[in-house]
């Protein structure tokens, strides 16, 4: 079997609360908190540079989130829920890394956090 994974195919998601924007608590489908600006210009640069960036998140794509894209990001990324083969990175303030094939978890710490 191939794998799917390849260059023309590769994209990178992106977390919206708490990763690209501010998020303390939920505060209505049409807010969205200001910029964390570190990762802002990383996906700028991301866009920049051609790569494939795609907002993920559980929220409904709702306007707001559109419009805060193109006033922060200046572009308005795909917006998507669903990971695929041939996403090659997620950036998110809740998932923990794990190394490949391994079990081994980037941050044993956070697990404390549910066990």
């Amino acid at each position: 079997m191939t794998d799917p994974r390849t260059p023309d195919k590769a994209w990178i998601g992106v977390d919206l609360d708490g990763t690209l924007a501010h998020y303390d608590h939920y505060r209505g489908d049409d807010f969205v908190g200001a910029p964390i600006e570190p990762m802002v210009r990383r996906v700028r640069k991301w866009v920049n540079d051609g790569k494939d960036v795609r907002l993920f998140t559980a929220r409904a794509p709702h306007p707001a989130i559109r419009k805060w894209m193109r006033q922060h990001l200046g572009v308005i990324l795909p917006i998507t829920r669903t990971k695929d083969p041939s996403m090659v990175l997620l950036i998110d303030d809740r998932a923990v890394g794990v190394e490949r094939n391994t079990g081994k978890l980037d941050n044993e710490a956070r697990l404390k956090e549910v066990d």
